[in-house]
């Protein structure tokens, strides 16, 4: 079978015990060999409408979905941990055949609560890339989640002074489409400016509150969305690797070449510094691994680096500061991450 063709048949055959037949037969054929690494990517477990004031696109699945897929990795795949990938790196022979790595980017709060404990009952090692500004400090709110938050509470029916167009914010698919359009372009911008820019959108999504809608009054009554210090050491304790994702989650394409070594190796100083040793492995935040992003990885001391291009890793050929990984969405069912994972693991792994 065509290896575009793998995923699409998960995901026409849908949920039920014919999805299920279908990838079996897929993994039972596919080519496995040892030294071929998939990355199933993570950002939130949970359901929407638990925390509205976070953007809703980041749950990747709810907490019995995960559960459900865990189960399954645990059954027929080899999930594995961060430390037995980097042994692997001089000799990938030592990597089994279906091996595959879970992470999780950015700290969510709810990782604690829904994600963990999945993990630990299934036997599945983790590895979360936690951006290190943002733990003990429940006022700073990720910018993608202050301009959601301001966006969905606004009582103005049209963002004024739009840099991308007009937009309407009368209907809920209205805002959810204002809320793209921006993230697409505040991404194609330098980083500073887009802050600044971010900043300026919340004052006019609403005013007359004087606010740049930090979220100070909202994160204090909800509690904080990412992880703190002491939770972070607890998992730690309890298995969970830990690795940089920068410090404050700047595209690293869209700062200065020092800028983006500092926050790197910050990041692991953080790391270091709070819970103990920290591999020396990075998650580019929002996979941005272009410009000087990867030399930046190098310069900073990083052996591996994981993006978010989608797709599986040969270790005997794939860079390894250009790791590629497996998105895990709301929508993805589990004969659906199964497919993917024959994909990365075999077709797409051979092909690269």
């Amino acid at each position: 079978m065509a290896p575009e063709r793998v995923t699409a048949v998960a995901a026409a055959v849908g949920r039920g015990p014919v999805a299920g037949a279908m990838v079996a037969l897929l993994e039972r054929i596919a080519p496995w060999r040892r030294g071929v690494l998939a990355v199933l990517t993570y950002h939130r477990v949970d359901v929407p409408e638990h925390r509205p004031d976070l953007l809703p696109g980041l749950v990747s699945a709810t907490p019995e979905a995960f559960a459900a897929q865990m189960a399954v990795l645990a059954e027929r795949y080899r999930p594995v941990s961060l430390a037995e990938v980097l042994e692997a790196l001089p000799d990938p022979r030592r990597l089994p055949p279906r091996a595959v790595l879970v992470t999780f980017d950015d700290a969510y709060a709810d990782f604690a609560e829904h994600a963990w404990p999945a993990l630990r009952a299934s036997g599945v090692p983790a590895t979360m890339f936690v951006p290190t500004a943002y733990p003990d400090r429940p006022t700073a709110g990720f910018w993608w989640d202050r301009l959601w938050d301001a966006i969905r509470t606004s009582t103005v029916p049209e963002l004024p002074g739009s840099p991308v167009g007009r937009l309407p914010l009368v209907r809920p698919d209205e805002r959810s489409a204002a809320m793209a359009a921006l993230r697409t372009w505040l991404k194609t911008q330098p980083h500073d400016s887009a802050m600044s820019e971010v900043d300026a959108l919340v004052v006019a999504l609403r005013p007359g509150t004087g606010t740049s809608g930090s979220g100070d009054d909202a994160d204090g009554a909800r509690g904080s969305a990412v992880l703190d210090w002491d939770t972070l050491r607890r998992l730690a304790g309890e298995g969970l690797t830990l690795a940089p994702h920068t410090r404050t989650h700047p595209l690293l394409d869209r700062v200065t070449a020092e800028t983006a070594v500092a926050e790197i190796a910050g990041s692991r100083e953080d790391l270091e510094h709070a819970v103990g040793p920290t591999p020396p492995v990075l998650a580019y935040p929002s996979g941005a691994h272009g410009g000087g992003a990867v030399e930046a990885a190098r310069r900073a001391g990083m052996v591996l680096a994981v993006t978010t291009e989608r797709g599986g890793n040969d270790l005997r050929h794939t860079d390894p500061l250009r790791f590629r990984r497996i998105n895990v969405g709301r929508r993805a069912h589990v004969p659906l991450v199964r497919g993917q994972l024959v994909w990365a693991s075999t077709f797409d792994a051979r092909r690269r």
